[in-house]
């Protein structure tokens, strides 16, 4: 049995796409993408070396182009991202400040750490949530 140039390109072509079946990686498919370019160009008439460079080159443009895609997309929030964390803004009471500006502080029903990230000596009293560390609440006093 004589098998032709596409024939070539299209058995690399589903074996990239069946590797990357088994192991989840996107960008190997990216690469059969390439493959299936150069069998393209294969049917088209094109020399071994323009088949080579078809696939090359929409491979690796298209792996370029997940890549970039990708990294345009990392954005983290910020630990004060209201939209990433509902506590931020409620108010609790504070019983005592302990050395330091830290407190355990009653809040959704169990002792919390509190630490003041406000201007001024803490006091006891009404706070308002500015942040969340871990589980360390960041309060600043309630003006009025």
């Amino acid at each position: 049995m004589d098998w032709t140039a596409p024939t070539w390109w299209w058995l690399i072509t589903g074996l990239l796409v069946a590797v990357e079946l088994a192991t989840t990686t996107f960008y190997l498919l990216m690469m059969a993408l390439g493959a299936a370019a150069g069998a393209l160009a294969a049917h088209a008439g094109a020399p071994l070396g323009l088949q080579i460079a078809v696939a090359a080159l929409v491979g690796g443009g298209a792996v370029a182009a997940l890549y970039a895609a990708r990294r345009r997309r990392q954005v983290t929030a910020p630990a004060a991202d209201t939209a990433m964390n509902l506590d931020v803004g409620a108010q609790v009471e504070v019983p005592a400040w302990q050395p330091g500006g830290h407190a355990r502080l009653p809040y959704r029903g169990s002792l919390w750490s509190g630490r003041y990230v406000g201007s001024g000596t803490p006091q006891p009293g009404p706070h308002v949530i500015r942040a969340v560390e871990g589980s360390v609440l960041l309060l600043d006093r309630i003006p009025g």
